[in-house]
């Protein structure tokens, strides 16, 4: 499982001529994903959803608070050995073009102190998980946009890790290529993989998560099943749920 508590991202941003003003991306953030479930992170562009990630991650370093992973034995430390559990891919990914698909595994698995041999078989499965066989010898940069997305998934899934962390895997994708990875997001559940990830996707969230973690303003605004937060606010949809929660920040804050 992995746990945030108390997670803090304050950067620094010039406004009226060379004036400073420091701003908390995330603002005192706390929530857990457990061993077997797939949680989605929810918010309005700017919420904070990227930087969160990153700092879930390992990629950034959190201003306060911290980021805690069990695993196997017990609790991981270390941003290495964190790393190693982890599998992170980001939207914005870029891969390099002369790459095919096979050698990004490749390069990826030995960046991971992999044997060669684990390598190709974890390269043989990952290549038929996610229906690469068509392209996996062909070229990044002669790839449509699913196939590149696919990819970029896969080079996270080489070292096998206990935890995955997506920032809109399935942004901009064709049916084929989204299905493809949420019937893959799907498998690791049921092996005991924790998964979360971000969208904007509402229909996707609501097939897909045990548990929607919203946030506006870089602070929680609700953390429970798509089921019940339907219920609590009396709506037919995630996408209805989404509208509500967010118009009720936003005019609670207007009347603080």
């Amino acid at each position: 499982m992995i746990r945030a508590k108390n997670l803090v991202k304050t950067f620094t941003k010039t406004v009226q001529k060379n004036k400073k003003v420091e701003f908390n991306a995330v603002d005192g953030i706390s929530f857990e994903a457990e061993k077997g479930e797939i949680v989605g992170l929810l918010g309005p562009n700017g919420a904070g959803k990227t930087t969160l990630l990153r700092m879930l991650a390992g990629l950034m370093t959190p201003t306060g608070g911290e980021v805690s992973v069990t695993a196997g034995s017990g609790e991981i430390t270390g941003n290495e050995e964190l790393k190693r559990h982890i599998g992170y891919m980001s939207a914005n990914t870029k891969l390099y073009g002369r790459f095919s698909a096979r050698e990004i595994l490749k390069f990826y698995g030995q960046v991971y102190g992999m044997e060669d041999a684990d390598i190709d078989r974890r390269t043989d499965e990952i290549i038929k998980v996610l229906n690469m066989g068509k392209f996996a010898d062909n070229r990044i940069d002669r790839l449509s946009t699913g196939q590149v997305q696919r990819t970029s998934i896969s080079r996270c899934l080489i070292h096998d890790p206990e935890i995955y962390i997506f920032d809109e895997p399935t942004l901009g994708l064709d049916i084929l290529s989204s299905s493809a990875i949420i019937d893959f997001m799907l498998a690791e559940k049921e092996k005991g993989k924790t998964v979360i990830y971000s969208t904007h996707y509402m229909e996707e969230a609501e097939y897909l998560c045990d548990r929607i973690v919203m946030i506006h303003e870089g602070k929680v605004v609700c953390n429970d099943s798509p089921d019940n937060l339907k219920k609590e606010t009396g709506s037919q949809n995630l996408r209805e749920v989404f509208r509500k929660l967010i118009e009720n920040k936003m005019e609670s804050a207007a009347n603080e």
